[in-house]
């Protein structure tokens, strides 16, 4: 393998090959503390004073882990373990001032110390990728058992497992930060068209109403604009729609919340009656979630409520809830026509709508926006059937980790 792509792979491990190329903090707290763990039991068993996990890159040694001394960085050519971590085997040396690969090494010799006992283990990936090697030490000679020298390889194994997890982890930050940032452009994308849109639209819409009020309503041309008006503002409520879709649990702000206090605002925002006898009720109970976000998801689900009634009752939305120490679970039921168990999946998907007859005007993004939110919270929304008849909205908010 060349330079480079020796460097380029220990960058997906989060060992950077300058000291000020350091992985993510929160990666560096992941594996830093088990693997000076696993050093200090290297050290213990081993029964010597000096142990390090050394990460080797292109042209430098660099400790990332240590024991008995502070971690440093070294050249490549004044390292011990680059001459002997490719070999694919543990090398242990009694006296390392009279091996003939170590005897002159600036390591043993005293001029950066004075290393006798050295035994050194590859750490190497199931990918046949040797990183580097654990390595324990000691200023005197010394010897390692067949027991002692087993448990170093096994430990070894497991630094390479803890840097496996790093990588990881690394990998699934870096896909984070590509998600926020996709989500970031498509917010800016569709505020800029749902702007440069409601303009034009605005307008149109205007110039249609002047009309109305210029023809007679008897006139074949008070149809017309009627259905263009009506045309006209389904167009501009998929415009908003879709803005609110895009910028919907992108940034979660948790708070306290009342799940009583959002369902009133709710039902006063839609115009609906609220008490135990009255279209919308709601039990209380307390939430720690983005309280904006609960409210858009309580509108549109009763919003749907209202738009897809029952012929043979009258509307009744109840929302309750459900706490213990997985979280919360907020159940929105109504009694409205329901949804076939079939399509019950397929309506949380963007710009879905089943067309049934007798059903309200919407854009399809009702549900989508509710799963969003619940997802942005770490949840889930799932729709089953309300016993009576109707659809009840299952939400789950798990507890803050």
């Amino acid at each position: 393998m060349d330079q480079a792509g020796r460097d380029e792979l220990l960058r997906d491990y989060g060992l950077a090959t300058r000291l000020d190329e350091a992985p993510l903090a929160a990666v560096a707290e992941l594996s830093g503390e088990p693997l000076e763990n696993l050093v200090e039991l290297a050290v213990r068993l081993s029964g010597v004073p000096y142990g390090v996990i050394n990460v080797v890159t292109s042209n430098e040694q660099r400790q990332v882990a240590a024991v008995g001394i502070d971690p440093g960085v070294c050249s490549r050519d004044d390292s011990m373990c680059s001459k002997v971590f490719l070999s694919g085997e543990a090398t242990v040396v009694p006296d390392a001032s009279l091996d003939p690969r170590f005897a002159a090494n600036p390591f043993v010799t005293g001029e950066i110390a004075a290393v006798r006992f050295y035994a050194s283990v590859p750490l190497e990936t199931a990918s046949g990728f040797v990183i580097g090697s654990l390595c324990v030490f000691s200023d005197s000679p010394a010897v390692l058992s067949k027991e002692q020298q087993d448990m170093l390889e096994v430990l070894a194994r497991q630094a390479v497992q803890l840097l496996e997890l790093q990588r990881r982890t690394l990998q699934l930050h870096t896909a984070l930060n590509d998600v926020r940032e996709s989500n970031a452009k498509l917010a800016e994308f569709a505020g800029r068209v749902s702007h440069d849109l409601r303009g034009p639209l605005t307008t149109m819409l205007g110039y249609v109403e002047m009309g109305e009020d210029d023809v007679d309503t008897d006139h074949p041309a008070a149809e017309y604009f009627q259905l263009i008006g009506a045309s006209g503002h389904r167009m501009l409520a998929m415009l908003e729609d879709v803005l609110s879709y895009s910028r919907m649990g992108g940034s979660i702000q948790r708070q306290p919340a009342s799940l009583h206090t959002v369902a009133v605002e709710v039902a006063n925002d839609l115009g609906l009656p609220f008490g135990p006898d009255a279209a919308v009720d709601s039990e209380d109970l307390k939430l720690h979630v983005d309280p904006g976000q609960l409210r858009t998801l309580l509108q549109n689900l009763v919003a749907n409520a209202v738009n897809y009634p029952s012929p043979d009752r009258d509307l009744k939305v109840r929302i309750s809830g459900i706490s213990n120490y997985h979280g919360v679970t907020v159940l929105v039921a109504d009694n409205g026509k329901g949804i076939a168990v079939e399509d019950r999946q397929r309506v949380l998907e963007p710009l879905v709508r089943l067309y049934r007859e007798g059903d309200g005007q919407g854009s399809g993004l009702g549900l989508a926006i509710c799963r969003r939110i619940a997802e942005a919270h770490g949840g889930e929304l799932t729709l089953k059937e309300t016993p009576g008849g109707g659809t009840t909205a299952v939400i789950s908010f798990p507890a803050d980790l």
